[in-house]
C-alpha cells in the first residue's frame, strides 16, 4: 500500500483527485493512503441536513459526495483519505468503517488514551466526546474519502455546526488529553501503518 503525503492542500481539488484516482484504477492499481491538511472548511455529507449548519458566519461550506452529515476541518486536524480496493480485499463498507476506527483507537492506546465508540454514531469518542470522523464514499467496490483527526487545532468551529447531525456533540483534540506533547508527523506515520496492518490482515 502506498502512502502520499500531500502536505497542505485545499479541499475541492483534492476532493476531485480522489475521484480522478478511483474512477482510472484497473484491477492492479495500488491502494493508496493520502495524509493531508485542509485549510478550514465545512463539509456536508450526501444526506447532510441544513438544519446542522447553526451559525456559520466566514468559512465556506461544500456538499461532497462522502456518507455523513456536517464535519470541520481545519490546520491541526490529520486526514487520512483511504483509496481502496473493497472488492479485492473481499470486504465490505462496513468492516471497513470498523478498520478505520479500530486503528484510531490502537493509535489513542499508544499516547494512554481510552477511546471508545458510540452506539449508531461513527467515529471515535473519550469521555463521549468526539475526537475523529470518518465518511467514506464507495464506487464500484473501491472507497475513498476517509477519516480525519483532532490533534492540535482551533476547535471553535465546531461550534457553528451540529457536529456530524448531533445536537450538541462535544469535540475533543489530541493535544488536550495526552500526557505528552504531540507531533502531526509522528502520528500521521503512526496512523498509517496501523490502518495498514488492519486492512491488510482483511486478506
Amino acid at each position: 500500500m502506498k502512502i502520499v503525503e500531500l502536505g497542505h492542500q485545499e479541499y475541492l481539488p483534492t476532493w476531485q483527485a480522489m475521484q480522478v484516482f478511483t474512477d482510472a484504477r484497473s484491477l492492479d492499481t495500488e491502494d493508496e493512503l493520502w495524509i493531508v491538511e485542509h485549510p478550514s472548511i465545512f463539509t456536508q455529507g450526501l444526506a447532510g441536513k441544513p438544519e446542522h449548519e447553526l451559525s456559520i458566519d466566514s468559512i465556506p461550506i461544500v456538499k461532497t459526495d462522502r456518507g455523513g452529515q456536517i464535519t470541520y476541518h481545519g490546520p491541526g486536524q490529520l486526514i487520512v483519505y483511504c483509496l481502496i480496493d473493497l472488492k479485492r480485499l473481499g470486504i465490505g463498507v462496513k468492516k471497513m468503517v470498523s478498520m478505520i476506527e479500530r486503528s484510531i483507537i490502537d493509535l489513542l492506546s499508544l499516547y494512554n488514551i481510552k477511546a471508545h465508540l458510540e452506539k449508531d454514531a461513527p467515529g471515535v469518542y473519550v469521555n463521549h466526546a468526539k475526537v475523529a470522523a470518518l465518511g467514506l464514499k464507495v464506487k464500484q467496490g473501491r472507497t475513498y474519502h476517509g477519516l480525519s483527526l483532532n490533534i492540535d487545532m482551533d476547535l471553535t468551529p465546531f461550534d457553528q455546526i451540529n457536529p456530524c447531525g448531533y445536537q450538541g456533540l462535544k469535540v475533543t483534540q489530541m493535544k488536550d488529553l495526552a500526557d505528552n506533547k504531540v507531533s502531526f508527523s509522528k502520528l500521521s506515520k503512526q496512523l498509517s501503518q496501523l490502518l495498514i496492518q488492519h486492512i491488510t490482515s482483511a486478506k
